[in-house]
């Protein structure tokens, strides 16, 4: 067990994970109803929670970025290679204790048991007021309503870690995620690339080797590029915008134009504005990152 001052504070939630018949969870997204509706209310940030009718709202795993299995508005939704997608979303559900998951060709599901107990670690909403968590199953460490210290052996038996551990899901760190906790995922991430499993097996994954595009399908298709998901939206996002031109040599400007803001872990006094620092365009055709995943800290807007 790392040793550590004081564990950060989140609160605990008590509730059930319930998957309707029109949701669809993804590998780092799942619904979540409380115990008490009431609880919603509770949990901080600048944005409100707005639960559906049933009480549900969707819970954005915190530290973890898996596959997309549908980004972006009506027409223009795109996916990543579904077979890794779907194993992160199926393993999400299955760990949580839902025994069969059946998918539809629509990205809706239908899971066995219609409901399983849980609870979330939460340290507030992000800018689209999504609740941002640690995941954990069957019985809560304490009552709800509560703020409790997260050790880094209580994140460990969250669904975040599970995910990273098996490969299934990228690092992806904001800065008000504490550094003991990040580095317990940024261990169980890279022992899952060191061990080839799950996006890094076989090589699959090549953020950092470089994927060729030569179009959307180059990112959609069965056998596309398999990326870090926060990339893959960027550059869903800037071939919409001329897709009869599948060049990416523009890509860095439009990166700048994007302005995430960010640090890397090994210099965390300085902040960079755009992911074009961290990513290289080679021969107008080729995509790669220059930092692993977990180097990279975001700031939250």
């Amino acid at each position: 067990m790392t040793v550590i001052g004081v564990a950060m504070s989140m609160l605990l939630i008590r509730g059930s994970f319930k998957v309707s018949e029109k949701a669809k969870p993804d590998g780092d997204t799942v619904p979540f109803i409380p115990d008490d509706v009431a609880d919603w209310k509770l949990v901080p940030g600048c944005e409100k929670i707005l639960p559906a009718a049933d009480g549900h709202a969707s819970i954005r795993l915190e530290g973890v970025d898996a596959l997309e299995t549908h980004y972006g508005q009506g027409a223009s939704v795109q996916h990543q290679p579904l077979k890794l997608a779907h194993r992160a979303a199926d393993e999400l559900l299955k760990w949580l204790g839902f025994t069969s998951v059946e998918r539809h060709d629509d990205e809706t599901v239908t899971t066995t048991p219609a409901s399983v107990p849980g609870f979330i670690l939460t340290r507030g909403t992000d800018t689209f007021g999504r609740c941002v968590a640690f995941v954990g199953r069957r019985t809560a460490p304490a009552y709800s309503g509560y703020e409790i210290g997260v050790s880094d052996d209580l994140l460990r038996r969250t669904a975040n870690f599970h995910l990273l551990s098996l490969g299934l899901a990228y690092p992806t760190f904001y800065a008000g995620l504490p550094v003991y906790l990040r580095d317990v995922l940024s261990a169980a991430a890279q022992a899952a690339r060191a061990a080839k499993t799950g996006v890094w097996a076989d090589d699959a994954d090549v953020t950092m080797k470089g994927a060729k595009i030569t179009g959307m399908s180059s990112l959609t298709a069965d056998d596309g590029a398999v990326i870090l998901p926060k990339l893959f939206r960027r550059l869903k996002d800037y071939l919409e915008l001329n897709p009869a031109d599948s060049s990416v040599t523009c890509f860095p400007a439009f990166l700048g134009g994007a302005a995430d803001e960010f640090r890397i872990q090994s210099d965390p006094s300085k902040l960079i504005t755009g992911l074009q620092h961290v990513v290289e365009v080679i021969n107008g055709h080729t995509v790669k990152m220059t930092r692993q995943p977990e180097e990279i800290i975001f700031n939250e807007k």
